[in-house]
């Protein structure tokens, strides 16, 4: 098989990966099997947000009574019901006045709703940049900072969830005391490690019996402001059944039976990486050179410590253009990191697939991989290369995939 139809099938299977953990699929499904009794509200937020409304309205139908949707700009679903359901578009990953808008249309939608009408509340990975509140004595000003500082210096996103938590009037469970003690059905798409409920989209229906520490040393602006909120833990005041319905092992599952109905051997790793994205890519692809031929399949979320200025990409792109260098003239490699949200960082290209002529490429157009990846600017590179991926919004959020490919003679 040429190079260029193992290029098509590895897309097809990373796409394959995302429909089985489609909003829409995996809500319908979910509620398919436990059907709900008469009418409700749903309140959506995240990423996957309008997708995952339209699965609830496609079961639902007229018992969905009301609603509120708040995603990234661009990822709104047209076909919802527009007189019953209203959709708000807001920035990520910096959140802006056009977040706190949406903070404030939350709680005045809950407070509006009668006091014994059940919620479905659909939570998706976003919602912390796309919805907040803010609590007394935080400026606008102060929160862009502090969006831009944690996406700059390479937290995990649990790392930077603990943060957003202590500097929020709804995340950490803040938001429960505006349900005013109605039932509630929480469906969560994980886009974190273990799936841990109290870290997807900053938890505002998850309680934690004490406040997580911060023990990452802060800049001194930003730990005056974590200084200046109460340490005081929330506690349970509602009814909330909450289910897990998309993750990324459920992706990397699904990717794995379509590989195998293709007779492709396949390594789906456990767990959940995480760590410094040019770190990764070294271990990943000497796992491929080093392993037998066959699809090779990780799950996780890499990390970047970004420079003053960085250019254009982001953590998937800069992890496959450092793998692309270790892949130069191999003929028998493949490699695809990419988000399944469709995105990766500020852009709008979900990630790229390298293979041996990647660095050769790029530089036939005049590009360099070291300066790219030295001013993160990893998409510049392989736009000129011809390796992004381009999926537009996806409708779910589990977060990356890492697909490596390696063949034998047999298969060329």
């Amino acid at each position: 098989m040429p190079l260029q139809q193992h290029r098509t099938q590895l897309l097809q299977l990373y796409r394959t990966a995302l429909e089985a953990v489609s909003g829409e699929a995996a809500v319908a499904r979910f509620l398919h099997a436990h059907p709900v009794e008469g009418p409700c509200a749903v309140v959506a937020l995240g990423k996957a947000a309008a997708a995952m409304t339209l699965g609830a309205q496609q079961v639902l139908g007229k018992k969905l009574r009301t609603g509120l949707v708040i995603t990234k700009q661009g990822h709104t679903a047209p076909r919802l019901d527009n007189k019953r359901i209203v959709q708000l578009e807001s920035s990520h990953p910096i959140p802006d006045a056009s977040s706190l808008a949406a903070g404030a249309a939350l709680v005045q939608f809950l407070a509006a709703l009668p006091e014994d009408e059940p919620l479905l509340f659909l939570l998706s990975g976003g919602a912390s940049a796309l919805v907040e509140v803010l609590p007394t004595g935080m400026s606008t000003a102060q929160l862009t900072e502090l969006n831009r500082w944690l996406l700059a210096a390479g937290f995990s996103i649990a790392e930077m969830n603990a943060i957003r938590k202590r500097l929020s009037a709804i995340k950490g469970g803040k938001l429960i005391p505006h349900l005013r003690g109605r039932p509630c059905l929480q469906l969560l798409i994980s886009d974190v490690p273990g799936d841990e409920l109290s870290v997807i989209g900053s938890g505002p229906l998850i309680t934690q019996p004490e406040p997580v520490p911060i023990t990452t040393p802060l800049p001194q602006w930003l730990q005056s402001v974590v200084d200046s909120q109460s340490l005081t833990p929330m506690h349970r005041v509602a009814d909330i059944d909450s289910h897990i319905i998309a993750s990324n092992e459920l992706a990397r599952e699904a990717l794995v039976a379509s590989a195998q109905q293709l007779g492709i051997t396949t390594y789906n790793h456990p767990g959940h990486f995480q760590g410094d994205a040019a770190e990764l890519a070294a271990q990943f692809v000497t796992r491929l050179q080093e392993g037998p031929a066959g699809l090779y399949i990780w799950g996780g979320e890499s990390s970047l410590v970004l420079p003053g200025h960085p250019g254009r990409g982001g953590r998937n792109q800069h992890l496959a253009l450092t793998a692309a260098r270790y892949l130069a003239g191999h003929d028998n490699l493949l490699f695809l990191a990419a988000g399944t949200d469709g995105t990766d960082g500020p852009t709008e290209d979900a990630g790229a697939v390298v293979d041996g002529g990647t660095i050769q490429r790029g530089e036939w157009e005049g590009e360099s991989a070291t300066d790219a990846l030295q001013r993160a600017d990893a998409g510049t590179f392989l736009e000129a290369s011809g390796d992004l991926i381009q999926t537009g919004p996806t409708g779910t959020n589990v977060m990356d995939l890492v697909v490596a490919w390696k063949w034998g003679d047999d298969e060329g």
